[in-house]
């Protein structure tokens, strides 16, 4: 496990560091400044540079007893971990989190870092003033419109199927909104087989999926029980798991390889976890779900264990998630 500690705050501020930066670059030293902390340097397509794009991050307010998630700490943890863009995802449902993350509030503080911090929009579906398609198309346009480059994360009490939910997910699709969406036994629910989520595949193919939590990964094993569909089970995976039949039949559908569930999946039957993302290498997208300060994050270390060829690497890690946000 990789734990992530706090730096002590810098003495120079983050534009006077890069201007530094670019006058050393002027002057030919570049090889001396790549290592330098908070650097953002550039491909030769003008992108970030960094291994990673990180499908799922978080900014907010203190958390309970722990610090709040702030810009300038999520830049630093993105340097240290050669994260080169990472989508910041809002959270609006009473169900989602100990506090609303709107998506006004991603929106504005992404505002002056839209070359790394990848804002996303959120609306919940049982929005009584929103319950008019046009309605939700017209807000989700504004926000596209202001920066977002998909829809997430979708974590309202409702089943993955219900019709709320699919209008929205048809808005989305219309708009060019790519969803992120929480799935367990209490947000966006379904059973085991996940029937609900298959239902909504068929129904809305133009769509593009991004499944997420506990009770999408629990489903990468054929034997699996309600129960575990809010659990991080453990022990060998079986075969015929939802998971890999969902990938292979929907190429519409993608999986968030962040947070705790992400990892137990991958990490829980260590020789099935690397077949499984060399074989659905092209429809994985590297996430880790940091949403606190100090925060233990498992991808990294796990990752580098599996020792995936570079080309698989490249497209889970990076070139998946640019392709489908644009980026």
């Amino acid at each position: 496990m990789t734990r992530v500690h706090r730096r002590p705050p810098p003495t120079f501020t983050r534009r006077g560091f890069h201007r530094q930066l670019a006058g050393f670059l002027a002057a030919g030293a570049a090889s001396a400044s790549c290592s330098l902390p908070g650097s953002s340097l550039r491909e030769r397509d003008g992108r970030p540079r960094g291994r990673f794009v990180d499908i799922h991050t978080h900014l907010g307010q203190q958390w309970g007893a722990r610090g709040a998630l702030t810009v300038p700490y999520l830049l630093d943890w993105m340097d240290e971990h050669e994260v080169a863009q990472a989508v910041v995802l809002p959270l609006i449902s009473p169900e989602s989190w100990d506090h609303p993350v709107t998506t006004d509030y991603v929106l504005e503080r992404t505002a002056d870092h839209r070359d790394r911090l990848i804002p996303f929009c959120s609306i919940d579906p049982r929005t009584v003033n929103l319950a008019n398609h046009q309605a939700r198309r017209d807000l989700l346009e504004r926000y596209r419109d202001a920066g977002a480059r998909g829809f997430g994360e979708h974590k309202p009490g409702v089943a993955i199927d219900d019709p709320r939910n699919q209008s929205l997910f048809r808005a989305c699709a219309e708009v060019g909104l790519p969803i992120l969406f929480h799935l367990d036994t209490v947000r966006n629910f379904d059973a085991p087989g996940l029937p609900g989520l298959e239902s909504v595949l068929r129904a809305i193919p133009e769509a593009t999926f991004i499944a997420h939590a506990q009770g999408w990964w629990a489903n990468i094993s054929g034997e699996v029980t309600q129960a575990q569909m809010q659990a991080y089970p453990t022990g060998p995976v079986a075969p015929g798991g939802a998971v890999d039949r969902l990938l292979s039949a929907y190429p519409n559908l993608y999986g968030d390889l962040s947070a705790g569930s992400g990892a137990n999946a991958i990490s829980r039957d260590p020789a099935f976890g690397r077949e499984f993302v060399l074989r659905n290498a092209g429809q994985l997208l590297f996430g880790t779900d940091v949403l606190r300060p100090d925060q233990e994050v498992a991808q990294f270390e796990l990752y580098a264990s599996l020792e995936l060829p570079g080309e698989v690497g490249s497209l889970v890690f990076r070139d998946n998630a640019r392709r489908i946000l644009g980026v």
